[in-house]
């Protein structure tokens, strides 16, 4: 494997990551707040369209979030480089079910992880420098997925910077944990009524985070602060307790909006 420098990882990182996020974002924004994704609206819900202004804020957060993240990423394969850290190349070396179970491994701790910086980030102290600028988006859309301020984006990446140094990971693995990270982050963030109403709301799905439920937290901030599943917030009653009753409601057609 050739090895660069710091700073050649860092900056072609940033691309990757800027790219990724322009890409994955504003495609998905582009098919769903467009007259075909419409069509996968429940029509007598009430849309919200978000202004220009808030979208702009969203990129330029994301844009400082990019640069933070490609810094952790450029330490993470320097690190490699220099041979302190636990991710490792040949799919033999673990066997290849480990790749699996390492995947879903690192899901679980992410997930673990988020919900309790997430939630001591709504400490009163601590909103106006590591979150407020996330919460901005009231009704949030896919630019908002990664728009954190940065300290934030710093205390979310320290994640991915110490688990490399803890638990092996294939670069596969590694590839496979961003890619679902950034889809999800995405799709959460779609907003209240933009996916058909019966989607998070089957026996599996009430098992993971959606769009409905991650947009009751831009508008209610004590509440669901999950990453990937909502095992935390009802173990520890951070989930509304309407949540499943209002939308069920919803899907019967009885009220129009959240």
């Amino acid at each position: 494997m050739i090895h660069y420098s710091f700073g050649f990882y860092g900056i072609a990182f940033f691309g990757v990551i800027l790219a990724r996020y322009f890409l994955v974002a504003g495609a998905t924004y582009l098919f769903f707040y467009s007259p075909l994704g419409q069509l996968f609206v429940k029509r007598n819900l009430r849309h919200r369209s978000p202004s220009c202004r808030s979208i702009q804020r969203d990129i330029k957060l994301s844009v400082l979030s990019a640069g933070v993240f490609a810094l952790a990423a450029a330490f993470i394969l320097s690190g490699y480089d220099w041979g302190i850290t636990r991710l490792y190349s040949h799919s033999q070396q673990y066997g290849l079910w480990y790749l699996g179970v390492s995947y879903g491994a690192v899901l679980v701790l992410q997930d673990a992880y988020f919900y309790f910086t997430h939630r001591l980030f709504h400490h009163p102290l601590l909103f106006p420098w590591l979150h407020q600028g996330h919460h901005r988006s009231r009704y949030p859309t896919p630019w908002t997925s990664f728009a954190f301020d940065p300290l934030e984006a710093i205390v979310q990446s320290l994640f991915l910077v110490g688990i490399v140094f803890v638990i092996p990971l294939h670069f596969v693995t590694l590839i496979a944990i961003l890619t679902t990270m950034t889809v999800w982050a995405v799709l959460n963030h779609l907003g209240l009524d933009r996916l058909p109403l019966w989607f998070p709301h089957h026996w599996l799905g009430r098992w993971f985070i959606g769009p409905a439920h991650h947009s009751i937290h831009h508008l209610k901030y004590t509440m669901h602060y999950g990453l990937y599943f909502t095992f935390w917030d009802k173990l520890l009653g951070t989930q509304d307790p309407n949540y499943q009753k209002k939308f069920d409601e919803r899907l019967r057609g009885k009220i129009d909006g959240a």
